[in-house]
């Protein structure tokens, strides 16, 4: 491993790339990705090494660092491989440019900088190597990327200075007292699981099953770009998401071939368990909050779920991000002016063509997902169910497909992938699903356009999608409608319920009495514009669905 490499220009084969463009990816495409991204944080880095050379630091300087974690890679090239792959190396490398150039804030710059000596110390663990280092200490904390943490007692709280040793696999940390003098830690990180690092060190966390994934609640660089304290899981949490990822795995197991949708957990890297520690308050079944970042390909930041069914979907979903993002890095895929102007099936809110792509690639792999569900599908509910969404999700992501395909902004690279993935989504959209299933994604998805324009999009005349006048009183707006309708409601009560029990007429009724009070509700108007168009379809029915926004002014006679 060296910054001064002179690599090759990659080639991706047409068969790799036919494979992403599809929605899917076998495990080879998959590695020519991160091949390319270990390439490109090599050029990231050696740029970062050029603006810290000269940076005034009280810890040992960052060529220091760089030369042992080389000597290392030559002696232990396997486990100093994986530390620079790992998703936080990559978040802190585009962090350290981001604060470089002035775009992002944190602590210290010198201390931030001071990361790669900790990555450097857990490479010289590796490598059996003997080195010093000057290192910043938060708390008396110190990070051991891909090992755990080092927690000094008694430490002084802030920033400071502290010494760090290793020799022959055994790692010695000092650093200044919380009254005076100074409190000192031996362990050796390689040698200690999970369960037993006590007060002192605290060992990274792995969820397990045909491979190992890293459960990362201690890097401080595992956010999508702050710097962030650790925020160690009590042992229930972790068990927790030990048996749900060992359930989601068997639930993406296949024998057959890859294919959108189809997700070996091998080849996710790190989940980043978010917004909470500890089993209570327990967890809604569904993911409330999932994110990756093109800068640490294969992790995923997660808010855990109480079931294992969806937590396998945000894992294909989070893993098409990431695929995206590396293709990004490849290839010049459209030209955004970055304007949030575009309807995303998925979203409350306006979006750039960058993310609708991203949106499109995603849900296209979760509509794989739920397709699969169906075909495995053995109860009537989980009929339903899988049918329900993966008609949504093709029918959404077919639709943000078309807006990409007419933007004018694909570049030739761009139009082959939104292509491929256009093929298929036709595919899929010829395939049956069962029609009370269908009925409700159909109706959802159009509940879900028509409440967007109304909150969003101003009433004025509109060429293109392009050319839409927003609201300037818009806000974000809970999408209850999605998962709402994913089952039949047995004894409708509600208005919503009514019209997914395919009853619009009663729907259209009670959607009338909120609208009395409140006519330009946007909740309710929605749902009495799609309602009406179920029950009295024809051209005036499609030019309310086009453009809702117009019957605001004046509010609709109900």
């Amino acid at each position: 491993m060296t910054s001064e490499q002179h690599l090759a220009p990659f080639r991706m084969p047409d068969r790799l790339f036919a494979e992403l463009a599809a929605g899917g990816g076998s495990a080879a495409a998959v590695a020519f990705l991160e091949r390319a991204e270990r390439a490109r944080r090599l050029l990231l880095l050696r740029t970062l090494l050029g603006h810290l050379d000269a940076l005034p630091t009280p810890l040992t300087p960052v060529a220091e660092a760089w030369r042992v974690l080389k000597e290392a890679a030559e002696k232990a090239p396997e486990p100093v491989e994986r530390l620079l792959l790992a998703p936080p190396t990559g978040g802190w490398i585009s962090h350290m440019l981001r604060r470089v150039h002035g775009t992002a804030t944190g602590p210290p710059l010198w201390a931030e900088a001071g990361h790669l000596s900790a990555l450097a110390l857990s490479a010289s663990l590796h490598a059996g190597t003997e080195t010093a280092f000057d290192v910043p200490l938060t708390d008396g904390r110190l990070p051991l990327p891909g090992l755990g943490m080092v927690q000094l007692p008694d430490a002084r709280e802030g920033l400071a200075v502290g010494r760090a040793t290793t020799a022959d696999g055994e790692l010695t940390v000092e650093g200044p007292g919380r009254t005076n003098g100074s409190v000192r830690v031996i362990c050796r990180p390689l040698r200690q699981r999970a369960d037993t690092g006590g007060d002192t060190f605290l060992p990274l966390r792995t969820l397990t099953h045909t491979g190992t994934v890293v459960l990362e609640d201690l890097d401080p660089y595992r956010d999508l770009d702050d710097h962030l304290p650790p925020a160690r899981l009590d042992e229930d949490e972790a068990r927790e998401w030990q048996r749900l990822f060992g359930e989601a795995a068997r639930i993406l197991a296949r024998p057959n071939a890859p294919g959108p949708g189809r997700v070996d957990p091998a080849m996710i890297r790190a989940i980043v368990p978010f917004g909470r520690t500890g089993v209570s308050p327990p967890p809604l079944p569904f993911v409330q909050v999932s994110a990756s970042s093109g800068d640490s390909f294969g992790g995923m930041l997660i808010v855990r779920p109480a079931s294992a069914l969806a937590l396998a979907e945000t894992l294909v979903h989070e893993l098409q991000h990431s695929k995206l993002a590396a293709l990004l890095h490849l290839f010049p895929l459209l030209e955004d002016d970055r304007a949030e102007r575009y309807y995303a099936p998925w979203r409350t809110d306006p979006r750039h063509l960058t993310g609708l792509l991203h949106g499109a690639y995603a849900f296209t792999g979760v509509a794989g997902f739920w397709r699969d569900r169906l075909a495995d599908a053995l109860s009537a509910e989980a009929v339903e169910r899988a049918g329900y969404f993966f008609a949504l999700r093709r029918l959404q992501s077919r639709l943000a497909v078309r807006t990409l395909l007419t933007s004018g902004r694909l570049t030739v690279q761009g139009r082959a992938l939104v292509s491929g993935l256009a093929r298929t989504l036709d595919g899929w959209l010829r395939e049956e699903v069962p029609p009370a299933a269908l009925a409700r994604a159909r109706t959802a998805a159009a509940l879900h356009r028509t409440e967007w324009r109304l909150r969003n999009v101003a009433p004025a005349p509109a060429a293109a999608p392009s050319d839409l006048r927003f609201r300037p009183d818009r806000t974000f707006w809970p999408d209850t409608r999605t998962h709402g309708f994913a089952t039949r409601s047995t004894l409708p009560r509600t208005a919503d319920e009514h019209l997914a029990a395919g009853d619009p007429a009663a729907a259209l009724v009670r959607y009338a009495d909120v609208l009395a009070d409140a006519p330009a509700e946007p909740h309710a108007l929605a749902g009495w514009i799609v309602a009406r168009t179920i029950l009295e379809p024809g051209r005036a029915a499609r030019r309310m669905l086009a453009r809702p926004e117009e019957l605001l002014e004046p509010s609709p006679r109900v």
